[in-house]
């Protein structure tokens, strides 16, 4: 091929094309967007003129070294130790598998460096995966100081609008948005974890264009459970170039002869239709990480930690459980305080026996009881955590993190495993085999509640060669595979004290994640509103919590709860036995209508209606098939001001769908009432909302051929 060119990848509906620059030095990207997108000049072409800065600092490179580009941000810094730093290749190969893969090499053979840029389709998909390998050919180590997965080139007019989700610890996945004419934007983690602060994800687009409707929107996540970064650079002539991959704890790894490194994959994903249409394209693509697991229904779940705490003792739970029963929850969890020497945060973990004082007809008896209630069991585990009076602890306190003669610091009155060591990671396997194995457990949910600190490794070689973010990633995922493979049916929750721990790497290994520990009504409204726009809804545990909750005090209704936990993966994890009778009724009419839709939520389409600073908000998720009997369930919400009611004439609030076809009719399941298509797009769906009214479930029903009726805006009570 000639230098111009280009390689091409197709997806369902995206095209991405790479080119090398005129002199061989780098490949730039030609095109990305909807098909047909590369037939023309491509709109990051440039002249090539430049002032103060080389060539390569104002290229819209794919992947590029400091060496030749040294001022404007290196995606590889690389040298050998003790000698300057800088890599400057040529290319020597391509392969491609048609439009569905590529790889390019290039070569340092001063250096004794090899660098593959690799691309690939995921089917089915518009995302495209980057990684990087780096390859040491020479006969010298090499020290490798950055080395990003991948450079995403967007072409914007002047401004780019970034969205990102940031928070913290109960407030996590908040969306959040910021215009970037110039200069340079970071988010980052360094707690070996994605974190509560940011999420390892990004949108970019054009701010001369709206956020939503039809408008160009690109987006990237990186699939690293460790340290991270992303890096958008807002460069001269009207382009953004986000760089993104791990952060390794040393500041440096040590890459030895013949021996490869490969960085994390990039997920790289387009949509014309806005942050909504590319919340559907990384939605379909979540549905594929975990293969046939995505579809197993996911059951409603009770969890004991909010309703006992650490006072577990089996008659309570049973008593827990009868209600759940009743209710119709399908899956009772233990949660925190259940094995041994664990009355609080203070000891236990490591010692994962169950404690026969609190289960003292024994802890199989007690899941029989339970089983014989028509629920399934699970169980809250911390792998990676050791209490330091605990008796792992005094067995082997090597296996902590540690700086040899340093004090340590304890977080949650806790310290964390080195699961970079092979040993902790056969320690962790066969406990969790143990657990699994001798009892008759079909759901683990594993949390993570401490980053680590003191990160050292005593006696583990020389610091920048013991890479321990990249051993304990691998630790982590080890014993995800192990339990995938040895026990498949087991259904696994992944949490970090919340959301902190959220990645297409997790994810791809569990079933469902915890997106927060705080589970008030209005607040965690918000945090899966961020939520939805990165990951679907089949992956969000959401619980039903007594009201005002843990951290926000203000009151809603039982309904508004359901509601809201329904718009992911339904559990509760209020002290049930307090409830009244009504209460209880009212729980189980709506845990039957979930039950009734859930393949709907969980594997529809999903449209964001308004935001929760709205008064009047909801998501839409539409079934697949757009013929008679598909449905349409709509989850809404009054959020705030009713409007001056009852004191004042007020006309309903209303939430207009998206994509119905507006020929068609819509029935209500509950009130009966018909609508046209054409209707809920343009006039929008009616809630009469009250003080005690102030969310509602709706499924609607494709009825071709019926006739419409009054749309009225009757309640629809479950």
């Amino acid at each position: 091929m000639t230098p111009h060119d280009p390689w091409v990848l197709r997806t369902a509906n995206t095209v991405y094309a790479v080119t090398l620059a005129p002199d061989e030095g780098w490949a730039e990207l030609a095109a990305w967007g909807p098909h047909g997108a590369e037939q023309g000049p491509s709109p990051l072409d440039w002249s090539r003129r430049t002032h103060f800065i080389t060539p390569a600092d104002a290229a819209p490179a794919e992947y590029i070294p400091y060496g030749p580009r040294p001022f404007t941000g290196a995606d590889l810094v690389a040298g050998r130790p003790g000698e300057e730093r800088g890599v400057w290749w040529r290319f020597t190969g391509a392969s491609a598998d048609g439009e569905r893969a590529l790889r390019l090499v290039f070569t340092d053979e001063t250096l004794g460096l090899t660098t593959a840029l690799c691309y690939e389709t995921v089917p089915g998909t518009d995302v495209i995966l980057r990684w990087t390998e780096l390859t040491c050919t020479g006969d010298a180590e090499l020290r490798l100081e950055q080395f990003d997965s991948a450079a995403v080139n967007i072409p914007v007019t002047d401004t780019a609008r970034l969205t990102y989700l940031s928070g913290q610890w109960s407030r996590e996945f908040q969306l959040t948005q910021l215009a970037l004419t110039r200069g340079r934007f970071e988010l980052a983690s360094t707690q070996a974890v994605p974190g509560h602060a940011y999420a390892p994800w990004l949108a970019v687009q054009d701010a001369a264009h709206p956020a939503e409707g039809a408008t160009p929107t690109y987006g990237i996540a990186l699939e690293w459970p460790g340290s991270w970064h992303m890096t958008a650079d807002a460069e001269p002539g009207g382009a953004v170039r986000v760089r993104a991959g791990r952060l390794p704890h040393e500041g440096a790894v040590r890459l030895a002869p013949g021996a490869t490194l490969t960085t994390p994959r990039l997920a790289c994903a387009f949509s014309p239709d806005g942050l909504e249409g590319l919340a559907r394209v990384w939605h379909r693509y979540e549905r594929r990480l975990s293969g046939d697991r995505s579809h197993r229904p996911r059951k409603v779940l009770y969890n004991s930690w909010e309703a006992t705490g650490f006072d577990v003792e089996a008659t309570g739970q049973l008593e827990l459980a009868r209600v759940a029963a009743d209710i119709g929850a399908e899956l009772f969890v233990v949660d925190d305080g259940w094995f041994t020497g664990r009355d609080d945060d203070t000891g236990g973990l490591g010692d994962w026996y169950p404690d026969p004082a609190k289960f003292p007809g024994g802890f199989d008896r007690f899941i029989t009881q339970v089983h014989e209630l028509g629920l399934d069991f699970g169980l809250w585990v911390e792998p990676e955590a050791v209490s330091p009076g605990s008796a792992l602890h005094a067995e082997h306190p090597e296996w902590v993190y540690r700086v040899e003669g340093r004090p340590v610091t304890l977080v949650r009155n806790q310290l964390l495993l080195d699961l970079g060591r092979t040993d902790v990671q056969d320690f962790v396997i066969a406990t969790l085999d143990r657990l699994l194995g001798t009892h008759a457990i079909s759901y683990l949910k594993w949390d993570m509640n401490r980053p680590p600190t003191e990160r050292g490794r005593p006696g583990g070689g020389p610091v920048e060669s013991q890479d321990l973010d990249a051993a304990h990633v691998a630790g982590y995922l080890r014993v995800l595979d192990h339990l995938r493979t040895a026990h498949p049916h087991v259904t696994v929750e992944g949490c970090a004290g919340g959301g902190a721990r959220t990645d297409h790497a997790t994810l791809a290994r569990t079933d469902v994640l915890w997106p927060s520990d705080n589970t008030a009504p209005l607040d965690r409204l918000s945090i899966q509103y961020g939520y939805l726009h990165a990951h679907a809804p089949h992956t969000m545990s959401a619980w039903v919590t007594d009201a005002p909750g843990v951290f926000d005090p203000r009151p809603r209704s039982l309904a508004f709860r359901f509601v809201s936990s329904m718009s992911g993966v339904l559990g509760i994890g209020a002290d049930v036995r307090k409830w009244t009778d009504a209460q209880r009724a009212e729980a189980a009419r709506w845990v039957a209508r979930y039950k009734e839709i859930r393949d709907v939520v969980h594997h529809g389409e999903v449209r964001l209606l308004g935001s929760p600073a709205e008064p009047t908000c909801g998501v839409q998720y539409d079934e697949d098939g757009r013929g008679t009997g598909a449905r349409t369930v709509v989850t809404a919400w009054n959020t705030g001001p009713l409007d001056g009611a009852p004191l004042v004439p007020g006309r309903a609030a209303r939430l207009r769908l998206r994509g119905l076809d507006p020929a068609a009719r819509y029935r209500d399941e509950q009130s009966g009432t018909v609508y046209g298509g054409g209707y809920l797009l343009h006039s929008g769906l009616p809630f009469h909302w009250t003080a005690a009214h102030d969310a509602e479930l709706v499924v609607l029903t494709r009825a071709d051929g019926a006739a419409a009726g009054s749309p009225t805006g009757a309640h629809r009570q479950p």
